[in-house]
């Protein structure tokens, strides 16, 4: 698991639908790695740091595109 985390840029070219996969994909992996945690089989306790902040990433362009203060990227091409 050697994932990066999320950048707010490569947050602002998802459109909503896109976001709300991301955030759904960040809660599973979330609830993987507590649950490896309670276990005793986590290897990266890092991850679970990288993988809150991105959630939260999430959440606040979610919250700033609807009081307008982002905007989703246009479809037209």
């Amino acid at each position: 698991m050697a994932e990066k985390a999320l950048t707010p840029s490569d947050l602002d070219a998802m459109d909503d639908a896109q976001l709300s996969k991301e955030l759904e994909k960040a809660k599973a992996e979330l609830f993987n790695l507590r649950f490896a945690q309670a276990v005793g089989n986590l290897e990266d306790h890092g991850r679970m740091k990288t993988v809150r902040r991105d959630i939260a990433r999430i959440y606040t362009i979610a919250r700033e595109r609807e009081l307008g203060y982002r905007t989703a990227p246009s479809t037209e091409e």
